[in-house]
């Protein structure tokens, strides 16, 4: 279905017991607060990756779950039925798949038996130990430093002491992995003068990457739908409310357009209030909203739409992001007719009108071709640009059929002039006389013409009105 692009670079897997800082340790080497943080056990569920640069060099780095059942490392074949299987059977996978292991270890704690079982059970798994690097984390102090030669007794050679808290000892730690791997060169880099030409130059071309947030409240099927699009198990999917505690990403490419899609944690009525791992799992999952172009909001068809459903969409219009509706689980529906399920999401939805509406069963892979073309024509409408003559004819057709309402005073408004400002969204100034105004109405009714004659499907559309040399009266839809 469609093509995973790796771009051939080497994979580095970060492997260790619980809480012996994993996930800062891969936050410190992308350089990103990727990874969500806790001291509670079993924090990260799906395996966060994300790519390391160094001295012009690159490498994709794994952050995996930490194992609570080591029959997942020792048996071959072992069924996954809860959550925590389903994470320790993923991090085998990616061991398995490694060009390099860093084994981490907690030198605070000292060497404890759940190491050396681990350290048995990855020899046999990967008999070659110069793919096996043995960190000693958490030596902010030197008086722990000593401590960490207890790790040698682990039979994997040198240890490596770092504190990836502090950033100590990452370095030549990044040293010694560039001398292990043959990393490609990272062409990706720039000078300030060329990010900031390529920047101005996003302002109005359509970047070669579409970024896809998908979002919904849990449990309606978002991973499976991320499964089902890249046609492998990528993300963990379980019935479990809150299995994606982190933003999932993965990039691939389809149709010639290379795509970005990220998973984010399940979006609940009291995750904002909550002072929980929930609430900030929300805020990631906003966050990635906020740096995507369009956003999939994913509902399950065969239960009633909430007031939650109707919030998320005000989070996505409030970020000014293009939006397809997705009635997942498309299977259970009853009568599975799509006028009369489009009318009721309608109903329920009156302010979503413009987005289009896609029926599929991502648990049976049905209709992600085409939700998969429709991303790419709702993408490309968010940079469309009509010519001023265009927007000439409308606004006279539109003042025929309806003539300009006035704001406040008494006098009824003239258009001087309709003029588009921007893309990405697109936005558009109306110009009225000086001591004029212009009611809301009407500029609602100027973005139902500009639909009608050139689509804009899911593409919210700013619109603001100039009197005189004066800004005011913005209107986002």
């Amino acid at each position: 279905m469609v093509n995973t692009s790796s771009k051939n670079k080497p994979l580095v897997v970060i492997f260790g017991r619980t809480n012996v800082g994993k996930s800062t340790l891969f936050n410190c080497l992308v350089e990103k607060n990727q990874a969500l943080i806790s001291n509670t056990p079993g924090t990260t569920r799906d395996s966060n990756l994300g790519n390391v640069n160094w001295q012009g060099k690159t490498f994709s780095l794994v952050d995996t779950g930490g194992f609570m059942n080591f029959d997942f490392l020792r048996l071959k074949k072992i069924k996954a039925e809860t959550i925590d299987e389903l994470v320790q059977k993923q991090a085998r996978d990616y061991l398995k798949k490694a060009d390099l292991i860093l084994f981490l270890v907690d030198a605070r704690d000292g060497l404890l038996p759940q190491d050396m079982t681990m350290a048995m059970i990855i020899k046999k798994i990967i008999p070659d130990k110069k793919k096996i690097i043995l960190v000693a984390n958490k030596v902010e102090k030197l008086s722990i430093a000593p401590a960490a030669g207890d790790f040698y007794r682990l039979g994997l050679g040198e240890v490596f002491s770092i504190s990836a808290l502090t950033g100590a000892g990452t370095g030549d730690l990044l040293e010694i992995i560039m001398k292990k791997i043959k990393a490609p060169k990272d062409t990706s880099s720039s000078t300030k003068t060329d990010r900031e030409e390529k920047t101005a130059r996003e302002k109005t071309t359509k970047p070669n990457l579409i970024k896809v947030a998908i979002v919904g409240k849990p449990n309606v099927g978002k991973s499976s739908l991320i499964n089902a699009i890249l046609g492998f198990n990528r993300v963990l999917v379980s019935p479990v409310p809150h299995t994606t505690r982190e933003p999932q990403s993965a990039q691939f490419i389809y149709k010639k357009s290379n795509f970005e899609f990220v998973d984010t944690a399940g979006i609940t009525k009291h995750g904002h209030k909550e002072n929980t791992l929930e609430k900030y799992s929300m805020e990631k999952s906003l966050a990635a909203v906020q740096k995507s172009n369009v956003a999939i909001l994913v509902m399950d068809i065969s239960e009633p739409l909430t007031k939650q459903d109707a919030r998320l969409v005000e989070e996505i219009f409030e970020r000014h992001k293009s939006l397809i509706l997705v009635a997942n689980k498309w299977d259970l529906a009853v009568d599975r007719d799509p006028k009369k399920y489009t009318h009721y999401i309608n109903s329920e939805l009156p302010f979503a009108t413009h987005a289009p509406i896609q029926f599929l069963s991502a648990k049976n892979k049905v209709r992600i071709n085409q939700l998969l073309d429709l991303i790419i024509d709702v993408n490309n409408q968010r940079y469309t640009m009509i010519a001023d003559a265009g927007l000439n004819r409308l606004l006279k057709s539109a003042v025929k059929k309806h003539r300009p309402t006035k704001g406040r005073g008494t006098k009824y408004p003239r258009i001087f002039e309709f003029k588009q400002t921007g893309v990405n969204p697109p936005s558009f100034m109306v110009q009225v006389g000086p001591s004029q105004s212009l009611a809301d109405s009407y500029l609602r009714f100027l973005e139902n013409q500009l639909r009608s004659k050139y689509g804009f499907l899911g593409t919210p559309i700013s619109m603001w009105v100039k009197k005189g040399r004066d800004v005011h009266g913005l209107h986002n839809s």
